[in-house]
């Protein structure tokens, strides 16, 4: 069974790619190597969360790929999706165009609704007969309710709530100077955010990771998924379901939706976030006359939450939503990793701060320094005179 070691720290993301230094199933890096992801679904369709567990998958497998030795630079690292459900053939359609190697589809009654008895009844024996090097999942309620379950029975590594992973550093490194055991550092929050703790996975077998929202962009497919037909859609190929373990454990009485008015701030494109800088609630005007201009959603910091500025559904950060948009734009938000780890990564983040060395700039690509009821109005007028 893998075993974890780590330590936190401040801040300290690694990054989103890597080496790994050890062969593990199937000898050498690279070599015999498999990932799934196991995706979710939400009245049939893949959820947002499971393509970016999906685009984790594709990052790690072309960095496990590149660690091959370079007498087998053609190595490859194939992703196979793992698709439990009743009547999902569409979403195995779906699956099979995004670039993977395969779809396993376990298409069953007793999935028909979540339950962590019958997830664990199927996955257990199918990991333990395959022994797929890695197995992904989008960080959700769910995840946390039966993975941990599923790495007990399976004997397998877990890391839970992953946001990114890179080389092991040098002090790492054993003898010959390559890295300990799996030769990757995981980056994962710990203490409500407040540290970001540095993970190794020391011997081989299976690990079970959960992917956190917003932390790899679903834009892609896989990079380094093999191709299956000549249209480059995968094969979907039965998983094999044994009703006798696939026992539901609970009775699934209903769902029922978030209240009309809940913001999901994950689906905006554009987010205009606004901290403590601004000063009070009476002061948002031209805050939200940015966000009109910009087609946007408006995003705060706790501080103003905790104020009362804005509703507690309009908070982003390790105990708020977790976004990755287009475009951020951070107004008045010093940068506290509380916050950071929640919008970290945006694919272009704007700050507007009067401090200069305010740590929202350390991630900003773009850093306007000044009075925010200054900027803000300017950057407005900009935009509505580039609209025309």
């Amino acid at each position: 069974m893998p075993e974890l070691d780590g330590q936190a720290g401040q801040g300290g993301q690694a990054g989103q790619d890597g080496r790994d230094g050890q062969g593990g199933q199937g000898g050498q890096p690279g070599g015999g190597r498999r990932i799934w992801v196991v995706p979710q679904l939400r009245d049939g369709r893949v959820t947002r969360v499971s393509w970016e567990a999906l685009a984790a998958a594709g990052r790690l497998a072309a960095t496990l790929a590149a660690s091959a030795p370079s007498s087998r630079t053609a190595a490859t690292v194939p992703v196979a999706a793992v698709l439990l459900g009743s009547g999902v053939d569409a979403a195995a359609r779906e699956l099979a165009q995004r670039g993977v190697a395969a779809v396993l589809v376990a298409d069953h009654p007793a999935l028909a609704a979540y339950t962590p008895g019958a997830w664990i009844g199927v996955l257990a024996p199918a990991i333990g007969a395959e022994r797929p090097h890695y197995v992904l999942f989008p960080h959700t309620y769910q995840t946390a309710d039966f993975v941990p379950r599923l790495a007990q029975r399976t004997g397998a590594g877990l890391l839970p709530e992953v946001t990114g992973f890179g080389p092991a550093a040098a002090d790492a490194a054993g003898a010959g100077g390559e890295a300990a055991g799996d030769g990757l550092v995981w980056t994962r929050p710990v203490l409500g955010g407040k540290l970001q703790a540095r993970v190794r996975v020391r011997g081989a077998g299976t690990v079970l990771v959960s992917v956190q929202s917003g932390s790899f962009p679903a834009d892609a497919p896989p990079a380094a998924a093999a191709k299956g037909d000549a249209d480059g859609n995968a094969k979907v190929q039965p998983l094999p379901v044994d009703a006798a373990q696939a026992q539901p454990d609970r009775e699934v009485l209903g769902y029922e939706e978030a209240a009309a008015q809940q913001v999901d701030l994950t689906k905006a494109g554009i987010i205009v976030a606004v901290g403590r800088g601004v000063g009070g609630a009476d002061k948002l005007g031209p805050i939200e006359e940015l966000a009109r201009t910009l087609g946007a959603e408006i995003g705060a910091s706790r501080p103003v939450i905790d104020s009362g500025w804005l509703p507690r559904e309009r908070q982003i950060g390790s105990s708020g939503q977790t976004v990755s948009p287009r475009l951020y734009i951070a107004a008045g938000i010093s940068g506290a990793i509380q916050h950071l780890v929640g919008m970290k990564g945006s694919a272009v983040i704007v700050a507007i701060n009067k401090d200069p060395s305010a740590p929202i700039f350390t991630v900003a690509r773009y850093g306007l320094v000044g009075d925010l009821h200054e900027l803000v109005p300017a950057l407005t007028a900009a935009v509505k005179a580039a609209q025309g």
